[in-house]
């Protein structure tokens, strides 16, 4: 009979199993047994002799096995915190990053507090980007759509989880859901990621929905139809908010001015890097 294992040794064995596959091999363990123990960090660290049981054991067991494996730890909690909130995360939707918050940060300085604006999200996944303006800006009414029914199922679950109700979820791929509807903000985390990088085999990316991620052989393909098709759904002087890649931030721009977008400029995200460009309607 296999003795009962205690939290640091739970720990040691799990980080040296990790090592050769993670960069965070120890943080990755801690997050897991947090979660399996349903305790912060720091409580593993304040009882390090506290005993895990049958139960416990196995599940740990288990997740590391899988993260061992390269799967996202969010894909194995089922979670991952986004604006500060919890959001449920499955296998069908994107895992939301902390650079994209950044989107919500543009979007918010551009939003009225006491106005009732209309806010679309294209490719909404686990509606991370539109339950944060929407938490945040009571008053708006925001429309979220993914192509996905199994991706809007789990914003639904999230909006539901939150007691956020000023927002409506839509099924179809960009703007097929929408009939002839105007909006003052226009938001997208698309995919931007080439068709042919390598990546996209490689780490735990391969693990999330590649539509949500490739866009064509240099990444763009999907910003140039937003940016093409949003003219046509913002409002005189409304504004397009784009995530894209790293590199992509003067191609960014020029899709948006030659398309006919005012003030189009980068954003840097909270590393210095550019991640989204913005642009205003001129119609």
């Amino acid at each position: 009979m296999t003795p009962p294992l205690s939290i640091v040794t739970a720990l040691q064995h799990a980080t040296q199993r990790l090592t050769p596959a993670s960069d965070t091999a120890r943080l990755d363990a801690e997050a897991l047994l947090s979660f399996v123990m349903h305790c912060t960090r720091s409580h593993l660290h304040t009882w390090p002799e506290r005993l895990l049981d049958e139960a416990q054991a196995h599940l740990f067991s288990t997740l590391i096995a899988r993260r061992a494996a390269g799967e996202p730890i969010a894909y194995l909690t089922g979670q991952r915190e986004f604006w500060s909130m919890m959001l449920e995360v499955t296998p069908d939707t994107l895992i939301p990053r902390p650079e994209t918050e950044l989107l919500v940060e543009l979007a918010l300085q551009r939003i009225p507090t006491d106005r009732a604006w209309r806010i679309l999200d294209l490719g909404t996944g686990s509606g991370a980007i539109a339950l944060a303006i929407a938490r945040e800006r009571p008053h708006c009414h925001v429309i979220a759509t993914d192509r996905s029914p199994a991706a809007l199922a789990v914003a639904r679950r999230n909006a539901a989880t939150l007691g956020i109700h000023n927002i409506e979820f839509r099924t179809g791929g960009w703007f097929a859901p929408l009939q002839d509807e105007v909006f003052d903000v226009i938001v997208s985390n698309p995919p931007y990621v080439s068709s042919l990088d390598p990546r996209l085999n490689q780490s735990d990316i391969c693990f999330e929905p590649l539509s949500a991620l490739a866009s064509g052989a240099d990444g763009l393909d999907d910003i140039r139809a937003i940016a093409a098709a949003a003219r046509y759904y913002l409002n005189d002087r409304g504004w397009l908010l784009l995530e894209h890649g790293y590199d992509q931030g003067d191609a960014g721009i020029e899709i948006l001015r030659n398309l006919g977008y005012q003030e189009a400029c980068n954003h840097q995200d909270m590393m210095g890097v550019d991640r989204a460009v913005s642009g205003r309607s001129n119609t």
